[in-house]
């Protein structure tokens, strides 16, 4: 019979244990890339709702400024009221869709 010490340095051995190597290694990557997915696609939404609750609100400031304009507020008010840029205000006031309400 063979002895511990000899079995390991069989050929059959060597290569049952590079195999099995091998594949640990495979089966880790796949695992890696199946968490690494996984990550990012959570991080997507986050990124993805954040982005939609920051436009959201500047659709909502932007959607006010014709009333606030309407009411006699100036657009240097209004841009520094509601966190807008002159710019923003102006391009809305300038807005044909705006003036016809």
């Amino acid at each position: 019979m063979f002895s511990l010490s000899e079995l390991r340095q069989t050929r059959v051995f060597q290569e049952a244990l590079e195999e099995g190597r091998q594949e640990g290694r495979q089966e880790g990557r796949q695992e890696g890339r199946q968490e690494g997915r996984q990550e990012g696609r959570q991080e997507g939404r986050q990124e993805g709702r954040q982005e939609g609750r920051q436009e959201g609100e500047i659709i909502g400031k932007l959607a006010s400024v014709p009333l606030l304009l309407r009411a006699g507020v100036n657009p240097e008010e209004i841009a520094a009221s509601l966190g807008l840029s002159l710019e923003q205000v102006l391009e809305v006031a300038r807005s044909p869709e705006d003036s016809d309400r």
